[in-house]
């Protein structure tokens, strides 16, 4: 090998290192490998945060909700409309509230609307008096297994009551391999406000 041809190389490899560089760089930006943010007109944005406050009022949409733009999406004919519900005062609301509505601003009531909590109707459902450690307490108390993991415990929009509710789930058996997951346990359903639990089930997965 000539000494032109052994520098040749040394140098693509340096340009070849100093590209990467530049290119990892450019990515530690917040928003990298980010879903843009979806452009909703004006007018069917308007349309759908009616059809919020209809349901919260508009203090309580103003303080606690704020449209999610970039997991909301088009998929014609319905802007697939997604919204932050997030109380700071009790971190653990922290929700994604879900609906479509077409390009005329009508609200698709076809299909799932997911997570508007109905605070003008009932306002005492939408206190949220008990956080984790009491859920926890309160499924204790029930006297939940343990199980062979720690409780996985989640703030929930339940749609079989279509409300905010505490899950616990217990996990009494559990095999994980490549082609999937087989287990099964328990599952208790918690009131956020009254501390009630309002259901109890068993959960299987084969």
């Amino acid at each position: 090998m000539t000494y032109y041809n052994c520098y040749l190389k040394i140098f693509l490899l340096l340009l070849f290192s100093v590209s990467l560089s530049i290119v990892l760089i450019s990515c530690t930006c917040s928003k990298c490998g980010q879903q843009e943010e979806a452009v909703v007109p004006i007018e069917i944005l308007q349309k759908a945060n009616v059809f919020i406050t209809a349901k919260t009022g508009e203090d309580f949409f103003n303080n606690f909700i704020s449209p999610d733009f970039y997991r909301t999406k088009f998929v014609s004919p319905y802007y697939e409309l997604v919204y932050r519900f997030f109380i700071p005062e009790k971190p653990f609301v922290d929700n994604l509230i879900h609906f479509s509505i077409d390009t005329l601003g009508n609200i698709n009531t076809k299909r799932e609307i997911i997570g508007i909590p109905e605070y003008l109707l009932s306002p005492e459902s939408c206190q949220f008096n008990i956080d984790e450690e009491r859920a926890r307490e309160i499924a204790a108390e029930d006297k939940l297994d343990d199980g062979v993991k720690d409780w996985k415990v989640g703030f929930v929009w339940d749609v079989k009551y279509n409300r905010y509710t505490w899950h616990v789930l217990a996990t009494f058996y559990e095999l994980k391999y490549d082609e999937g997951y087989k287990g099964n346990g328990r599952e208790l359903v918690i009131d956020p406000n009254s501390g009630e639990v309002l259901a109890r089930n068993d959960w299987k997965i084969n």
